[in-house]
């Protein structure tokens, strides 16, 4: 009869197992029913027994542990990030230069992954620390969260201390089952693969990055014991680590790009987001040879795919009423599979948008994805062109049908009617986002249906649904749970700073950026409110725009009444400071350009909590352009200057969220 201790060790050593067989290699070795049954066997004797539990348990995928914050790691080898090409030109030109140096170099190819870097420390064998890439110098410890990602081995084969480096993602499918449930529970659902993974690995609570599905596939490892970056992969293999099996030796630049177009063909099939390829230098001594720039190392590249484009019909075109009262012309189409989700409706922004486009109803569009996120149109396919419905702007509101008016100098329409019901529900909307005042629980579907039922009015009526818990616990699929941990994101909201007040009032043209530089200005609600015309424009950044903007806000007696009903209802009206995060950006001047995957008032919320300033024009002052899909001049200029050029998935791995 073995001993509880040697019972437990037992159960340990066949679920791992079980675990390295199923998630990879992909040859299952056990029924669910079976590992479940041992899990919970595991888990009592645990419970039973705590002194017994080790890092290495399978129970640790299960999650549990909660931190306060996460802690700083310190990289003992910089965690580099790899320059971009993003034509076979580029390619060449790399060729060229490694040749020069390296002639015997051969290349390893692998697939870059659209994920989140991470690096895994294990020591004796066992998991001890996994963090993340931050500034490449210093990330964050994530070891709590990871210990739940299945394929992560808690412990290796051999006793050995080592450290291998990889990517965490998450799958396409596990990403549609996630925003399944998301949508359900009205809560903002992830724009992609990539900051779905991001958000779950920055979880503080790792029972909620369990539930998450994450996977992680490893690359580098980081030990001296191989000679060649596909030695590497094999090692890292035998040690029982998810490797990507899609890697190829390549003998020349031209096997390169067959590489990259089979892989390219391949892309839409695969079960996980992949935004190019990497090329590195297999023969590891010639690394140190061939050399690394300050930001680079020369021995690697990533090759960028270009963004996917398909063709499908415009069936109509609708209208959509903003918070501002903007309209927004909204394309539907044909539904067409487009970079891994079915788009059937893109955004044409404004009537000066469409007439540039030249697209009319019943044209052929070539679509893509700007950022591999958002649907945009090309273009029309002008040799399809037959049957078409001419493009005429509509002159009334969809919604409430009074007269739209076009401002002198915007390509907008504005439906100025206070009481439209669409401006109304999204200005609610906007008010509880999280770049505005930021109310946890309170999502798009939960705002349109309190308002359908009259809970909601404006702004102001958020701080009075206290009043009416006992009917709002009744409704369909909300309950207790829900209206007290509503209620209780509410009530703590009340402390939010002012600049999250004025950006979530929704003053035309005054985005998050705008709302902080006037409220470190003018201090307390009331200095703005009284603050003139020339105070507003002779601020940097603000201008006359939306200078006019924000006195005419406060001019409107009805939004004065607001206010004065914000402050009756403790909401605070101060600007009261904010701890600045040091991070990547402190201390830099920022341009951003082109299509992001997050709202530009929330990328430059994030920057400027850094210490970071956010500039909109290119010079020889700025340190950083972010460029997105689709940038332009700024790009071409900040490539003339010899500016740090980085890429929105960099963005996104750097910032603080």
């Amino acid at each position: 009869m073995p001993t509880i201790e040697e019972r437990l060790n037992e159960i340990k050593e066949i679920l791992n197992k079980a675990s390295e067989a199923y998630y990879t290699k992909d040859m299952p070795i056990m029924e669910d029913y079976e590992y479940d049954k041992l899990m919970n066997e595991l888990i009592k004797i645990e419970e039973e027994h705590p002194e017994l539990k080790t890092l290495d348990s399978p129970t640790n995928r299960i999650g549990g542990e909660v931190l306060t914050k996460f802690k700083k790691v310190t990289h003992e080898t910089k965690m580099a990030s790899l320059s971009d090409a993003f034509s076979y030109e580029e390619l060449y030109d790399f060729d060229k230069r490694v040749k020069e140096v390296a002639p015997e170099a051969k290349y390893l190819c692998e697939l870059k992954i659209d994920g989140l870097s991470v690096s895994l420390k294990y020591s004796n064998g066992i998991l001890v620390e996994a963090s993340t890439r931050g500034n490449g110098l210093v990330g964050e410890d994530i070891t709590h969260n990871v210990r739940t990602i299945k394929s992560v081995p808690l412990k290796l084969k051999n006793n050995d201390s080592l450290e291998v480096r990889g990517e965490i993602y998450m799958p396409r499918e596990s990403l549609r089952k996630l925003n399944l449930e998301r949508e359900e529970a009205g809560e903002e659902i992830f724009a992609n693969c990539r900051n779905a993974a991001a958000g779950s690995v920055r979880q503080l609570d790792s029972k909620v990055a369990s539930k998450r599905n994450l996977d992680a596939f490893l690359y580098y490892y980081m030990e001296d014991d191989i000679l060649t970056q596909e030695e590497a992969l094999i090692k890292m293999r035998e040690l029982g680590f998810n490797v990507n099996p899609n890697y190829m030796l390549c003998n020349s630049m031209d096997d390169v790009i067959k590489y990259i177009e089979k892989m390219g063909e391949l892309r839409p099939n695969l079960p996980y987001d992949i935004d190019g390829i990497v090329i590195k230098v297999n023969q590891l001594e010639l690394h140190s040879i061939i050399g690394e720039t300050v930001k680079y190392p020369k021995w690697a590249i990533a090759y960028k795919f270009p963004p996917e484009e398909v063709k499908t019909q415009l069936l109509d075109i609708i209208y959509q009423v903003g918070r501002t009262g903007v309209i927004t012309p909204v394309g539907v189409f044909k539904p067409v599979s487009l970079a891994g989700s079915v788009v059937s409706k893109a955004t044409l922004h404004n009537e000066d948008y469409i007439k540039m486009k030249d697209v009319h109803i019943g044209d052929i569009v070539t679509l893509h994805k700007a950022g591999d996120v958002i649907p945009e149109v090309v273009g029309p396919v002008l040799e399809e062109r037959k049957e078409i419905k001419p493009f005429v702007m509509i002159d009334k509101c969809p919604c409430c049908g009074e007269a739209l008016k076009r401002y002198e100098g915007e390509a907008d329409w504005y439906c100025i009617n206070p009481l439209c019901k669409d401006k109304l529900i999204n200005k609610l909307i906007h008010f509880a986002s999280k770049p505005a005042y930021n109310i946890d629980s309170l999502g798009d579907k939960l705002s349109r249906l309190l308002f359908e039922l009259g809970y909601l009015t404006d702004v102001s009526s958020i701080f009075n649904l206290k009043f009416n818990y006992n009917e709002l616990v009744n409704i369909p699929g909300l309950g207790e749970k829900s209206i007290t941990n509503l209620l209780n994101a509410i009530e703590e909201s009340k402390k939010n700073n002012l600049d999250r007040l004025v950006f979530g009032l929704g003053i035309r043209h005054v985005g998050a950026k705008a709302a902080l530089i006037i409220s470190k200005r003018f201090k307390d609600i009331d200095g703005i409110i009284n603050a003139t015309f020339e105070e507003l424009s002779n601020l940097d950044d603000i201008g006359e725009v939306i200078a006019r903007c924000v006195v005419d806000y406060f001019n409107n007696p009805l939004n004065l009444e607001l206010i004065d009903r914000l402050k009756n209802l403790g909401l605070n009206t101060k600007y009261i400071g904010e701890e600045l995060i040091e991070g990547f950006f402190t201390g830099k001047k920022v341009v951003l350009t082109g299509t992001i995957s997050m709202p530009r008032d929330e990328a430059k919320m994030l920057i400027m909590k850094q210490g970071g300033k956010i500039s909109e024009s290119v010079s020889k002052k700025t340190d950083i352009v972010i460029a997105g899909e689709a940038a332009g001049s700024k790009l071409d200029k900040a490539h003339e200057l010899g500016i740090y050029i980085m890429d929105d998935k960099e963005f996104q791995e750097k910032i603080k969220r």
